[in-house]
């Protein structure tokens, strides 16, 4: 079995190396990642992520940057450290807001900073704002609309366990928006498929105006964003 194992692992990276040659992230977010970030110094701290498909994978590949990618998966962990060259480190960790010193404490100075964790989104961003990056790249909940609105913080949060589309999650894109407000910080993209925010200092866009619905889920569940929400609109908000 162990062997088995072995074997299993060498050819999934195989297929991962040949992803990587052409992969820039989830939908175009991985090209404005890299347009937006690169002003300041070349770090990156990213949580939640696929071994070929997160939003710093274009700075992953570039040998003059570092960063520390988290995610609570064995396997992705172990993947990613395999895949990239030595300036990219990887840390297996469920997070919580009592264990985020592992990315406080990843760099003096973080450039980019990028949450996607489906789930506490909303809430860890509001306790690391205060590092100050250069860019900040989290995913938004279209499904929310544009109501200033998050999930309330769960340590233990399980999107699957949560919703039978594991649609609840997240926060909403204003809700993100006012919250980086607050740090000086503006909308300076919304990605194509509706799914990531990016803020900037210089960012000026309307949150409102700005909001996308999220393409993917449209397509694979086949309802609409209205219909999302009104599955959604029992469940517990806090709005922000």
């Amino acid at each position: 079995m162990r062997q088995l194992l072995k074997k299993s692992d060498f050819l999934r990276r195989i297929y991962y190396r040949f992803q990587l040659r052409r992969a820039d992230g989830q939908d175009d977010a991985g090209t404005m990642v890299a347009e937006l970030g690169s002003m300041g110094p070349k770090t990156f701290v990213e949580f939640g992520f696929d071994p070929t498909e997160f939003n710093c994978i274009g700075l992953a590949k570039d040998p003059g940057w570092r960063g520390l990618l988290i995610d609570s998966s064995f396997r992705k962990v172990g993947d990613v450290r395999r895949l990239f060259h030595s300036g990219i480190k990887a840390e297996q960790a469920f997070l919580t807001l009592d264990n985020l010193n592992i990315v406080r404490d990843a760099f003096p100075k973080i450039g980019v900073l990028s949450i996607d964790v489906d789930g506490n989104d909303y809430w860890f961003l509001k306790a690391l704002i205060d590092v100050r990056p250069t860019l900040i790249a989290v995913e938004y909940n279209a499904s929310f609309g544009i109501e200033p609105i998050t999930v309330p913080y769960d340590p233990a949060f399980d999107r699957d366990a949560k919703h039978p589309r594991s649609w609840y999650h997240g926060a909403s894109l204003t809700a993100l928006a006012k919250l980086c407000a607050t740090y000086g910080y503006g909308l300076a993209a919304v990605s194509d498929g509706g799914a990531n925010a990016l803020f900037t200092r210089e960012g000026n866009l309307d949150p409102i105006e700005a909001w996308k619905p999220n393409t993917l889920r449209l397509r694979y569940s086949g309802v609409s964003h209205e219909e999302q929400w009104e599955s959604l609109r029992h469940m517990p908000f806090e709005k922000v």
